[in-house]
C-alpha cells in the first residue's frame, strides 16, 4: 500500500478489497439484515439465503456489506502500517462500481499525528525577579486578613449610614393597594448596595433604630414586573436594628483568638504572613519558569497540527464542560447566560486552549522520545499505588486501577513528566 503525505499532517492511501473479503461482507450483511426480515412461508429471520436474494436481490445487502468491509480493511491497514490516526477518515468510494465477484478499491484521506522537528529545548533562558517581601506588602496582607475576620455587630448608637446593614419591615403599595412581593419582615439590606429600587436606600440613611418612615420611590420604566413599571410606590418602613461591620485590630487579643500554633505575638503573626507571601512569590516564579521554558520549546519546534485534531480535542473539552455543569445541577443554556457567552464564543476559547494543549503534548512527547527517556517497573507500580491512594474513599483496589488504566498510559504519563523535569533542570534561570 502506497501512503502519500499531504499538507497539514494528512495522508492518503488506497485500499483494495478482494472479492473474497466482499463476499465475507455479504455473509455478514445477510446475518444482520435477515434477522428482521419476514418472508411468507418462513418464520421471521429464518428464510434461506437463496430465497432472500431471489426476493430482494443481493444488492439489498450491499450497504451493510460495504460498511463492514470498509471498517475491517481500514482498521487493518492502519494497524499494519502503523498510522497514528487522530480523526475520522474521509472515504472516497463509488458504490456504483462495486460488483459481486470482483475486487474493488477505495481511497482514504485522514489526519495523522504530526511529526515534530525539535529545535532548542535544553539550556533555555528564563528571567525572574528574586522574590522579596516589603513591609508594605505585609501591611496589606495584615489588612486583608483582618477584613476576613470582620464581624457584624449591632450599632447601639447613631443612625443608619452607607455600609451599615438595616434590619427592617417594609410594606409597599401603589395607589393605596399593596402589591405582591412588596412586603417583608426583618429584612436585611446593606445600605449602598443598590439592591433596591433607586432612591430607596438613600432615603433610609439617617434613620434610627425603631424609627418608622414612608419611603417614596418610582419604579423604573423597564422594571421586570410590567404592572409596576414607571409607577410611584410608598413603602412603610420600620427599622428594627442597625448592624455595622467591625474590623478587628491587630493586637495580642486578636492573636490569642486566632489560636494558631507557633503564633504567640503580633511579631510572630507578621513573620508568618511574610513567609507565606514569600512562598507564594517563589511558587509564582516556578510556574513562570515552567510556562516560559515549555513555550520556548514549542516556539523552537516545527510541526503542523491538523484542524481535525484540534476540533476533536475541542469537542472533548466541550463535552467535559457540559458534564461538569450538569453535575452542578445547572442546564447548559443557563450556564452560558450566567457566563455571558454564546456557545460559539466558548467553542472558540476552547479551540485556542486545545491548540495550546496539543502543542505542549506533542513537543514534550517528542522530547521524551528524543532523549530516550524510560521508566522503571518500580516507578510504574508506585504510580498505581498513588492512584489507589487518591481514590481510597471510593475503595478502588490495585487490580481495578490496573484494569482501568493500561500500563502504556502510565508509562506515557511518567515519561512526559520526566521530559518536563529535564528541560526545567537544564534551564538557565537569570535573577
Amino acid at each position: 500500500m502506497i501512503i502519500d503525505k499531504l499538507s497539514g499532517s494528512r495522508v492518503t492511501f488506497e485500499i483494495t478489497v478482494t472479492k473474497d473479503q466482499f463476499e465475507h461482507g455479504l455473509d455478514h450483511a445477510f446475518e444482520v439484515v435477515n434477522k428482521d426480515t419476514e418472508i411468507k412461508g418462513f418464520r421471521k429471520g429464518q428464510a434461506p439465503r437463496n430465497v432472500f436474494e431471489k426476493k430482494y436481490g443481493v444488492e439489498s445487502l450491499y450497504e451493510e456489506a460495504i460498511n463492514h468491509v470498509l471498517q475491517e480493511t481500514y482498521y487493518n491497514a492502519v494497524i499494519e502500517n502503523n498510522i497514528e490516526v487522530v480523526a475520522q477518515p474521509k472515504i472516497d468510494l463509488d458504490p456504483e462500481k462495486i460488483v459481486r465477484g470482483k475486487d474493488f478499491t477505495y481511497k482514504v484521506t485522514v489526519a495523522v499525528k504530526p511529526e515534530v522537528k525539535l529545535g532548542e529545548y535544553l539550556g533555555l533562558e528564563v528571567s525572574i525577579i528574586k522574590p522579596a517581601v516589603s513591609e508594605e506588602e505585609v501591611n496589606q496582607e495584615v489588612s486583608r486578613k483582618l477584613e476576613q475576620h470582620a464581624e457584624m455587630v449591632v450599632k447601639e448608637e447613631g443612625t443608619l449610614e452607607n455600609g451599615n446593614t438595616a434590619v427592617f419591615d417594609f410594606s409597599g403599595s401603589v395607589d393605596g393597594e399593596k402589591f405582591e412581593g412588596g412586603t417583608a419582615e426583618n429584612y436585611e439590606l446593606v445600605i449602598g448596595s443598590g439592591n433596591f429600587i433607586p432612591g430607596f436606600e438613600e432615603q433610609m440613611v439617617g434613620m434610627a433604630s425603631e424609627e418608622e418612615k414612608d419611603v417614596v420611590v418610582t419604579f423604573p420604566e423597564n422594571y421586570q414586573e410590567k404592572s409596576l413599571a414607571g409607577k410611584e410606590a410608598v413603602f412603610a418602613c420600620k427599622l428594627h436594628e442597625i448592624k455595622e461591620r467591625v474590623v478587628p485590630e491587630l493586637n495580642e487579643e486578636f492573636i490569642t483568638e486566632l489560636n494558631e500554633e507557633d503564633v504567640k505575638t503580633v511579631e510572630d503573626y507578621r513573620a508568618k504572613l511574610e513567609k507565606e507571601l514569600l512562598a507564594t512569590k517563589e511558587n509564582q516564579n516556578q510556574q513562570h519558569i515552567r510556562t516560559t521554558v515549555i513555550n520556548k520549546a514549542i516556539e523552537n519546534a516545527e510541526f503542523e497540527i491538523p484542524e481535525e485534531m484540534i476540533l476533536e480535542e475541542t469537542n472533548r473539552s466541550l463535552e467535559t464542560s457540559k458534564n461538569q455543569i450538569k453535575q452542578y445541577g445547572l442546564d447548559w443554556p443557563t450556564y452560558l447566560q450566567y457566563m455571558g457567552k454564546t456557545e460559539e464564543a466558548l467553542v472558540e476559547e476552547l479551540k485556542a486552549q486545545s491548540l495550546k494543549t496539543l502543542s505542549e503534548q506533542l513537543v514534550i512527547e517528542a522530547i521524551g522520545n528524543q532523549e530516550k527517556l524510560e521508566v522503571t517497573k518500580e516507578e510504574i507500580e508506585k504510580k498505581y499505588d498513588d492512584i489507589v491512594e487518591q481514590y481510597k474513599a471510593q475503595n478502588v483496589t490495585l487490580e481495578q486501577a490496573k484494569q482501568a488504566i493500561p500500563e502504556s498510559a502510565i508509562t506515557q504519563e511518567l515519561v512526559y513528566g520526566k521530559a518536563i523535569e529535564l528541560i526545567l533542570d537544564k534551564a538557565v534561570v537569570n535573577e
